[in-house]
């Protein structure tokens, strides 16, 4: 099979959503409908047995939540999709956010009763800085929600995006009936039974045809015919390069929990969902159909498995082939690697691979010389964009307990963060460190994972900063002003950027007015982040 063909073949997605809006049930569903796993709660079971082999997962199994993101592949009719389910819980959406920028489209997940959340507007703002490819799927339809309509007016507005319903429910809760296929008018009956995976498809010749009265009974059917009209009178017809370009999301209505409204979703996504796309560089675009590989780093998961202090660093092939035991290029260090035992998941098993293809995820064994957004070339120097740091929600600084393991907190933090469980900021005085973090479950982890990885112990002091902020200034003079002004609150990331923490929102916003020649960054891709 040519590379065209093997990129052709390819779908790579993320799952997304609020915490608690059917986002594992979903990936389960998808991959018992494509074969992948036999039985439901695989998934659940996987992370259960995941969690076990490491020690510092004992949080995970505390709390019941997944705390990375779980890589995993299945076959669907002549298509292999490779799928990354996110971790929902907002403590590590920083993990979620790099996810994204190893996809080329994405599922999010919502809750019909809770309708859209905060956690989902800021994981739709990293998927609209890259323009990715969104389709909604409105999950348990079949509990007493929202009204469909009133559902979408708010995905339009607090996404900010475009929608096309490509089914409607019919009913909810208790009366729900099951889904019309609006694309091809077609109706899908509810069975609510969670242990089928088929469901009752009615062949009708549009929505006049009597057996639609006969399925829904009369009152049900004209309340159909009624939205269905109206869905048509207010929304466009579904533009596939519209959803390519991030401008349109197309809308499926379910409850994965019984299995309902995901083959037809899952059939739309294939039709229509994108190959492997181009990434951008800080020299040029990387088309796919390259012959020369290239990839990059977008996740490190460390000591999955304590006895053998093994590092797995993900990477996404972006162009040509990508082969075992060959040499390639890491550019930030500039040293040529090579990979005798590169990984691929399919679902639950992990295998040595010999060749992969752009738009796959491999795990490459490492011993500590990748780093978040790290390149790899045949040699052509280049580093792919686009894996930015947002800011942090919670401060603090790190203490040490014992002045004698000093080197292992040093290397503990640096590798951690490194990895990408927090963010560090280093004071350029002193070298003190703050950390800043999401929430506070990933403090705890930082904690219990330095003192059983790397024999340090640490506290954490609170910091009362509102927000980190990334300086930038065409003006050399002013920033270097601020920065003396300021020189407390200026620290340094991991990659020596300057950084203003703000220590409230009234003084940020009065250093904005006071200091109009320099840009205030929230995230650090200056580029496309606007201020």
């Amino acid at each position: 099979m040519s590379l065209e063909q093997e990129i052709e073949k390819r779908k790579t997605f993320g799952i997304i959503s609020h915490p608690d809006a059917g986002k594992t049930t979903l990936t389960e569903k998808l991959l018992l409908f494509g074969g992948a796993i036999q039985t439901a709660g695989a998934v659940k079971n996987n992370k259960i047995k995941k969690s076990a082999a490491s020690d510092f997962m004992d949080i995970e199994r505390q709390r019941g939540i997944s705390v990375a993101t779980s890589v995993m592949a299945f076959h669907y009719k002549d298509k292999l999709i490779n799928l990354l389910d996110t971790p929902g819980h907002r403590d590590f959406a920083e993990d979620t956010y790099r996810t994204l920028t190893a996809v080329d489209s994405v599922i999010l997940v919502i809750d019909c009763v809770k309708g859209v959340e905060a956690q989902t507007e800021r994981l739709m703002e990293v998927c609209r800085m890259r323009d990715t490819p969104v389709i909604v799927y409105i999950n348990k339809m079949d509990l007493e929600g929202r009204d469909a309509f009133d559902l979408l007016d708010e995905l339009e507005e607090k996404l900010s995006i475009n929608v096309r319903p490509m089914s409607w429910p019919i009913g909810i809760g208790r009366t729900f009936q099951g889904v019309y296929k609006i694309y091809d008018k077609s109706l899908n009956l509810f069975e609510g039974d969670k242990t089928k995976i088929a469901e009752t498809k009615v062949s009708i010749d549009g929505l006049e045809d009597k057996k639609l009265i006969e399925q829904l009974g009369e009152e049900a059917a004209e309340e159909l015919r009624t939205e269905v009209e109206l869905v048509e009178g207010v929304y466009d017809p579904l533009s596939v390069e519209e959803y390519r370009a991030g401008k349109v999301a197309p809308v499926f209505f379910g409850s994965a929990v019984n299995n309902f409204g995901i083959q037809e979703m899952l059939d739309k996504f294939i039709e229509i969902a994108p190959s492997p796309r181009p990434r951008h560089t800080n020299t040029r675009e990387v088309f796919p159909t390259e012959p020369k590989f290239t990839g990059f780093i977008f996740k490190i998961h460390a000591n999955i498995d304590p006895r053998h202090r093994d590092r797995i660093a993900f990477l996404r092939v972006c162009s040509g082939t990508f082969e075992r035991n060959t040499f390639y290029r890491h550019i930030r260090l500039e040293k040529k690697f090579k990979f005798p035992n590169p990984a691929a998941f399919l679902a639950q098993s992990k295998s040595v691979i010999d060749l992969a293809y752009p738009g796959d995820v491999i795990g490459l064994y490492d011993t500590g010389n990748f780093k978040i957004g790290d390149t790899l070339t045949e040699g052509e120097k280049m580093m792919f964009q686009g894996i930015p740091s947002f800011s942090p929600e919670m401060f603090k600084e790190v203490i040490n307990k014992d002045p004698m393991k000093s080197k292992q907190l040093e290397k503990g933090v640096r590798q951690l963060t490194d990895e990408g469980v927090a963010q560090l900021f280093v004071m350029p005085i002193g070298s003190r460190k703050i950390i800043g973090t999401v929430g506070e479950l990933q403090f705890e982890v930082i904690k219990y994972r330095l003192e059983n990885e790397y024999g340090a112990k640490c506290d954490f002091q609170a910091k009362n900063y509102f927000k980190a902020c990334w300086i930038t200034s065409d003006n050399a003079e002013k920033k270097a002003e601020f920065i003396r002004i300021k020189n407390q609150e200026i620290l340094k990331d991991k990659d020596n950027n300057d950084v203003y923490l703000a220590p409230s929102e009234f003084i940020l916003n009065m250093e904005r007015q006071n200091y109009p020649e320099i840009e205030f960054h929230f995230t650090s891709e200056f580029k496309t982040q606007s201020t």
